[in-house]
């Protein structure tokens, strides 16, 4: 076996909502999105920089409070851009781990938790 990708599914309950934090403030971009038919739940896919996310409204999708661990580069300059925006519902810090990483996290509107790591080099 040979693992191509993989990618997180996360439950939300509104879609503007999801909008304003995954694509205005993370900076996300939507790559597609499906409902069945018009008033049903959404699905969608967003993307940023090798991260893919699956966004759902349909129930027994996932769980909410789900967490993902995203290791990266560049995490203090984009934490700066985040704080910069001031989005009103998050202000997350950016700080040195127990394990060894700069380490920011964020939960989105729906208590799904993100958490961005950057190893510090010795």
């Amino acid at each position: 076996m040979e693992v191509q990708k993989v990618i997180p599914v996360l439950r939300i309950f509104d879609y503007e909502k999801a909008v304003r934090f995954y694509i205005d403030w993370l900076g996300f971009k939507i790559d597609w999105q499906h409902t069945f038919e018009e008033n049903s739940p959404i699905y969608m896919q967003v993307s940023r920089e090798g991260i893919a996310l699956h966004l759902t409204e349909h129930h027994g999708d996932s769980t909410p409070g789900s967490g993902v661990y995203i290791e990266c580069t560049g995490l203090k300059e984009y934490h700066k851009s985040l704080i910069e925006k001031k989005y009103r519902n998050n202000r997350p810090g950016c700080e040195k781990s127990f394990y060894g990483t700069w380490c920011m996290e964020v939960i989105d509107p729906f208590g799904n938790r993100l958490t961005w790591n950057e190893k510090i080099s010795n």
